[in-house]
């Protein structure tokens, strides 16, 4: 048997450190960028002395790295050993590995714990492989003298290598940091991961085919209530594992988008995962995943996608990149260090955030009521710029869909400004000025509805939400200003089984449509 299994990459459009701390709200959008992770047996036979070894082998490759890691796995207490260099772990897979595998023994009866040894002595050949969006390509583009177009993107191979050669090698002298594109690559590898081996393992049943459901949706199918469970399992395994690894709680909105899809996310309480955070004082592994399935996962998110006939770009500045938990750690800093001031401005941007939120809601109901009328106004305004949108020809029933756009415009001016006072408080350059100046040349184009920097903010990346096929010219008048914009849209889908290896198919080159 062959499991493979997809999860998506996402961007935090609203709640930037706030979502930080309970009971704050982010909106996230998953994306058409995928990371991939293909399950089967290392072997095709035990070997004849193979029941009574209580070792199995586990092998590890990930070919966009030219790596390749080789583990012993005992059976009886999960500890992985390394065989071969320790240069090449991949702490996000181990503890995937080990908690997927602790998730069969707590949930299986002895039947089918014996099974389950006898499909592990066959070995687990695990292959990990992310779409070229997750990673940036943009010094090999202008190494080879290209346009920092799109199109020269799709022209690369489906998942691209993406180490140095040996001459970039010699010259850096020092491991080279992978340069990435912000999409939360670590979290859709560690829930693609989680995702493949518990189907393989028989503790999840995922299906093969994309399928639209809504947690807790009182007209859901039976099949949607088994499949928001199963995935429920998923995402505590790939949550707890992401946290692990990475030796912090974070907020967790980028493992929950890679499990479900676009949503408006409420942490989860960091309490919840701390049987696993002990689980080297005194509980065992199995011990632990035991405590975090039963734990009262107090995560809050409701189904979330930008209204119809929006598209979302990310562009690439190329100024280098940003660290994400020294900005955190410089927010929290300020915050203890003036408390009032900070406070005043966490509630004018909560409520920025919820304003924008209210507004995108609002267009996705009016496009619901009449979708003819949303359409006509939504292709007026794609033509002109916003300042325009209510002039001149809008029809009284037009003008409920341009209210709520300027709505969402305003509220996403008043994000930016709280973010850039926090930053300033904070002695960081969470929307520095250069992206300053880039967002204000394309909110103020013909058909922009947003513009801002996801996440933390900083030097990564910057992202525009555009009405209608208004989306070209922004892409090309970032490409005339040195930014390359990538080939990410919103793909609203969570993670979900793959019908076959896409590396035969090579759907990882993405076009603009």
């Amino acid at each position: 048997m062959v499991v493979v299994a997809s999860a998506p990459g996402k961007v935090l459009m609203t709640g930037g450190y706030l979502i930080l701390e309970r009971p704050n709200a982010g909106i996230v959008l998953s994306t058409n960028a995928r990371f991939y992770a293909i399950v089967k047996p290392l072997y095709q036979d035990i070997k004849p002395d193979g029941l009574a070894w209580s070792w199995t082998d586990v092998k590890l490759t990930s070919p966009q790295m030219a790596r390749e890691t080789m583990y012993k796995l005992s059976l009886q207490n999960l500890v992985l050993q390394c065989v071969n260099s320790s240069d090449s772990r991949n702490p996000f897979v181990e503890h995937a590995l080990q908690y997927a595998i602790a998730a069969a023994h707590v949930r299986f009866d002895q039947n089918k714990i014996d099974k389950l040894h006898k499909l592990l002595l066959l070995g687990l050949d695990i292959i990990i492989f992310g779409c070229n969006e997750f990673y940036s390509y943009r010094n090999q583009i202008e190494s080879r003298g290209l346009p920092l177009t799109p199109e020269t993107l799709s022209s690369l191979p489906p998942f691209a290598s993406i180490t140095l050669t040996a001459e970039e090698l010699s010259e850096t002298n020092c491991k080279p940091e992978v340069a990435k594109t912000g999409l939360g690559s670590s979290a859709a590898m560690t829930t693609a991961v989680v995702a493949a081996l518990l189907h393989y393992l028989g503790v999840v049943s995922l299906p093969s085919v994309v399928k639209e459901h809504i947690h807790g949706d009182k007209d859901a199918t039976e099949l949607d209530v088994v499949h928001a469970m199963e995935l429920d399992v998923v995402h505590a395994i790939a949550q707890t594992a992401h946290c692990i690894a990475q030796g912090k709680v974070g907020s967790g909105f980028d493992v929950s988008s890679a499990v479900y899809g676009s949503q408006r996310y409420i942490r989860f309480s960091p309490e919840v995962i701390s049987s696993a955070q002990g689980s080297g004082k005194g509980l065992s592994i199995k011990e632990a995943i035991d405590s975090v399935l039963k734990s009262n996962w107090d995560h809050e998110r409701i189904k979330f996608s930008l209204p119809p006939l929006m598209t979302l770009l990310l562009g690439e500045p190329g100024t280098g990149g940003s660290s994400t938990p020294s900005m955190v750690g410089a927010v929290k800093k300020w915050q203890k260090s003036d408390p009032k001031n900070s406070q005043v401005t966490w509630t004018k941007l909560s409520e920025e955030n919820s304003a924008l939120e209210m507004h995108l809601n609002t267009l996705s109901q009016l496009a619901q009521k009449n979708y003819d009328a949303y359409r006509t106004a939504i292709n007026h305004c794609s033509l002109i710029t916003s300042a325009k949108w209510a002039e001149g020809g809008i029809q009284p029933n037009h003008m409920e869909v341009v209210r709520a756009l300027s709505g969402a415009r305003d509220a996403m001016l008043g994000i930016r400004s709280n973010m850039r006072n926090m930053g300033s408080a904070a002695g960081i350059p969470i929307e520095p000025e250069s992206q300053t100046r880039l967002l204000d040349t394309t909110i103020n184009m013909e058909g922009v509805l947003l513009a801002g920097v996801p996440g933390a903010g900083g030097f990564d990346a910057v992202f525009a939400v555009t009405l209608g096929d208004s989306s070209q010219n922004v892409i090309k008048t970032w490409s005339s200003l040195n930014i390359l914009a990538m080939l990410v849209r919103e793909d609203p889908h969570d993670v979900y089984l793959e019908n076959n290896d896409p590396r035969v198919t090579g759907v990882s080159s993405l076009h603009i449509s």
